[in-house]
């Protein structure tokens, strides 16, 4: 249940190579915390669909293609089962941080805030 009593900014979001049912699962959870989820093939170019974040696959094929295109914003990789070697491999390549399933609206909310806020802060700069 989401608590009335904080506020929360509306981040924008995409996804890319996320499974149907990962990527279902996630939409629902980012919707319960007021994010915008905008498809990846939508024109994110613009600056009006320019995505706060991106969720994506740990595979290498998704993310270092990810990673070249959306170098000024935090990526963020999803998998369905912990692996610590998934995370570690993740970060070194130059993802912000790691997210497995089942996904808690507290843990997407504090990926949104760090990760989308600290974005949304250097823009203003």
């Amino acid at each position: 249940m989401l608590d009335s009593n904080i506020t929360h900014n509306n981040y924008k979001a995409t996804f890319f190579g996320l499974e149907k049912v990962l990527s279902t699962s996630l939409s629902d959870a980012l919707t319960r915390c007021n994010c915008l989820i905008f498809n990846q093939n939508q024109d994110l170019d613009r600056d009006r669909a320019r995505p706060d974040i991106v969720f994506c696959s740990p595979s290498p094929e998704v993310l270092k293609p990810v990673l070249q295109r959306f170098k000024h914003t935090p990526v963020v990789v999803v998998s369905r089962l912990p692996e610590v070697d998934g995370w570690l491999d993740a970060l070194e390549a130059g993802a912000a941080d790691y997210c497995a399933a089942p996904f808690e609206p507290t843990q997407l909310r504090w990926l949104l805030d760090t990760h989308a806020r600290a974005r949304k802060a250097l823009a203003a700069a």
